[in-house]
């Protein structure tokens, strides 16, 4: 599938689901909801497999996703969009569409969003600083979504708009790999 071609589903589904949060006035227990189902992808082999395999049949998508979502406490609208995703055979477009409606909740309260990917949690001090340092390199408010991905080792990857900075070691490591199979 052509990236324009998800992009343009993400955006779709993602708008519709906001514009229904805000009709139901949902918007903060949806966007809750999204968060956690984001957090519970990073961290899932298995939940990443089971969205992007074209061969698993909707029906039993429909019925893993329900089963994963009622176990973690996501029900409702995101519960609902999500098996309608899947209903749609567009699953593989559902971490898009969770980070578009990211994007969409950070707009509407005029922040800039930053995805901050760390090994292990951050405490709140760090985040504060974080926000802080953003806030005075982008001119406006902040809002900090996190991620943990025990691989990257150490250091953070931040995703500001369309710049990424990757400090993580697991990054410096593959550029030691790559410079020594150069050299050899």
């Amino acid at each position: 599938m052509a990236t324009s071609e998800s992009s343009g589903v993400a955006e779709r589904y993602a708008s519709a689901l906001f514009d229904l949060a805000r009709e139901q006035n949902a918007l903060d227990s949806v966007e809750a909801d999204v968060s956690t189902l984001r957090q519970m992808i990073a961290e899932s082999d298995d939940l990443r497999r089971l969205l992007e395999s074209p061969i698993i049949k909707a029906e039993d998508q429909i019925r893993a996703l329900g089963a994963v979502l009622e176990a973690n406490g996501i029900s409702g609208l995101v519960a609902n969009f999500a098996k309608l995703a899947a209903k749609n055979r567009r699953l593989f477009a559902l971490p898009g569409m969770l980070k578009v409606f990211g994007e969409l909740m950070a707009k509407h309260r005029g922040e800039t969003l930053a995805i901050v990917t760390s090994a292990e949690p951050l405490t709140d001090a760090q985040l504060e600083t974080l926000r802080q340092v953003l806030s005075e390199k982008t001119g406006g408010t902040m809002k900090l979504e996190t991620i943990v991905d025990p691989s990257l080792i150490g250091g953070l990857i931040v995703r500001l708009g369309s710049q990424m900075i990757d400090t993580s070691v697991r990054t410096r490591l593959q550029g030691l790999r790559q410079a020594m199979k150069e050299a050899a």
